[in-house]
């Protein structure tokens, strides 16, 4: 079944239920960023953009980005972008004489493309003859060969998840939004038998999280019934695009979070007292996890 296929079945979907939860995936309900993000998609950064010489530099702001900021979460090819504008930034990289990548028909390529994935960049690149294009595609299907490889037999969702899903699945449809590849969703999904708890799983090459609870939502669940639940603000973005709710799980407490979820949070959100104080205090102490300067710029 092809992408578009999927998303018009997911356009299609008939509500089951009243309620309807959106749920993350990487660093959410699984304990994979750290790994995938140190182990898989750095070191691959580092080889294929010639960053040998700043290696260090390169780590830590690759970190900052996709792990320990307000942009956490993002989706690969924006954050490479970032990362290579916080390293043409740093005084200490300048020093190097290392020379950056520029970027600029990625720049442009983000700015047009929804569907940002390698099905998307594989398309533009066999229409455009523009090296810098291909060695990002090298680099996002090396990421995604080190991610099969290093997190074979995958990782076990946080504690309190399994149950969060049990819990809800009788009062609410579930689904899975992320801007991890659809292929390696699926298959963590399957790995740890909790695919079975959710009517799709919806990857980047998909669109983004807001547009995935949108075609599924739209027109079928009211505003106050829809509950997204995330480790990051593009998760709070997505939700808030759709006027609905927001559950945050907080970087570095997510056992304490799924908990919180599992024994108020559900409770909240069916007996339709969650929006307002409950919902704002929430977001205010998860603002507080995800900073938006450097620690280098302090």
């Amino acid at each position: 079944m092809s992408m578009s296929d999927v998303v018009d079945k997911l356009k299609a979907h008939q509500p089951k239920h009243e309620f309807l939860i959106a749920i993350d995936s990487d660093g959410c309900a699984f304990d994979t960023m750290e790994i995938k993000h140190k182990e898989c998609f750095i070191p691959n950064i580092i080889k294929h953009f010639h960053l040998q010489a700043v290696s260090k530099y390169a780590r830590e702001a690759a970190e900052f980005v996709n792990l320990y900021s307000k942009w956490r979460g993002i989706n690969r090819f924006p954050a490479l972008v970032m990362l290579f504008d916080l390293l043409q930034d740093w005084d200490k990289v300048q020093r190097r004489g290392v020379k950056i990548p520029e970027a600029s028909n990625l720049r442009a390529w983000i700015k047009k493309e929804t569907k940002l994935g390698n099905p998307a960049l594989e398309a533009y690149c066999k229409e455009h003859d523009h090296p810098d294009m291909h060695q990002t595609l090298a680099w996002s299907k090396a990421v995604n060969a080190s991610v099969a490889d290093i997190v074979q037999g995958g990782l076990p969702p946080f504690p309190f998840v399994r149950e969060s899903l049990e819990k809800a699945m009788p009062k609410a449809d579930i689904m899975v939004c992320s801007q991890t590849p659809t292929e390696a969703l699926v298959r963590e999904w399957e790995e740890q038998d909790v695919a079975k708890y959710v009517f799709a799983i919806c990857g980047q090459e998909m669109g983004t999280k807001g547009e995935h609870i949108r075609y599924a939502a739209e027109g079928r669940y009211e505003n106050t019934k829809i509950l997204m639940i995330g480790d990051a603000f593009g998760d709070l973005k997505a939700a808030r695009a759709n006027n609905a709710l927001f559950f945050p799980v907080d970087p570095g407490d997510e056992d304490a979070s799924w908990q919180r979820l599992f024994e108020e949070g559900l409770d909240r959100f069916f007996a339709g007292t969650y929006a307002g104080d409950y919902e704002a205090s929430l977001i205010r102490e998860f603002e507080r996890y995800l900073p938006e300067t450097p620690p280098w710029k302090k």
